[in-house]
């Protein structure tokens, strides 16, 4: 399906591995020229490269940065000061006893998966507004609102974006921008790959038999019976940054792969 995003502008944070690769790849795919974003320049160049071949007729870029820090954050802004689509994808999780959360845990992750999004949609928002379009995209978890209490601090971040992507939208009323938020479920990203094949290290499995077997142990509530791929999410994602995606407002949108048990 042409989803008639060819030319547009996209900075997906945290682009360089996992669900926002996935997504970057998947609006490349559409003919945008994505910004790939990651603190390591190394993989932020890798990806770059490896989208620039596949996707030739794209203008993929490096965008090196680590957006907790003002000062690296503010530089990237004055480079690229302007993006029709922006995906806050960036953000960090780990399970943890409430016990074991001292404020320094707190501030690091509302810092990181709450404040550093909410500045670029401050930045990008103003001129979306002005040109009347715009795509903001917020990636939360089903841990927003089935929260599994192993990881608490991950959680209320990832309920605060859906909070805040519903108040930024009343802003848009009557516009072609949205800001929506989307809630994937246990996803198959790297780190995820990694932690099952550490489950299974002598045994001659499959990796589809081991991840079978791990999530049905894990996560028996999965209706799917497997991970999510990021691909799934990223091509869920180019359709809500379409323009055929202009009457999901506030959206919290939810690929969970039926882990949530309720209707909403």
């Amino acid at each position: 399906m042409e989803l008639e995003l060819r030319n547009k502008t996209a900075l997906v944070t945290g682009s360089s591995r996992g669900i926002g690769k996935a997504i970057a790849v998947e609006l490349a795919k559409e003919g945008v020229h994505v910004l790939i974003n990651g603190r390591n320049d190394a993989e932020v160049a890798l990806t770059v490269n490896e989208i620039q071949t596949k996707f030739p007729e794209t203008k993929p870029r490096k965008a090196t940065a680590d957006f907790v820090d003002v000062e690296q954050r503010d530089a990237l802004l004055e480079k690229f000061p302007h993006v029709d689509i922006l995906v806050n994808s960036m953000g960090v999780y780990e399970l943890m006893s409430y016990d074991d959360l001292d404020d320094a845990v707190w501030e690091k992750y509302i810092r990181t998966n709450v404040l550093a999004a909410n500045r670029l949609t401050q930045f990008y928002l103003p001129a979306m507004i002005k040109q009347n379009f715009g795509r903001i995209l917020f990636i939360a978890s089903e841990e927003a609102v089935m929260p599994s209490g192993q990881m608490p601090h991950y959680a209320v971040t990832k309920s605060m974006l859906l909070s805040l992507a519903r108040s930024l939208s009343k802003l848009t009323k009557g516009m072609e921008v949205t800001v929506n938020t989307i809630l994937p479920g246990p996803t198959l990203s790297e780190n995820v790959r990694a932690i099952i094949e550490g489950f299974y290290p002598d045994k001659k499995m499959t990796f589809e038999e081991k991840e079978k077997d791990f999530v049905s142990k894990n996560l028996p509530q999965s209706e799917i019976a497997r991970f999510i791929r990021p691909m799934e999410i990223g091509r869920l994602a180019a359709f809500v940054c379409s323009p055929y995606a202009s009457a999901f407002k506030g959206s919290p949108i939810r690929m969970d792969g039926g882990m949530v048990p309720t209707i909403f």
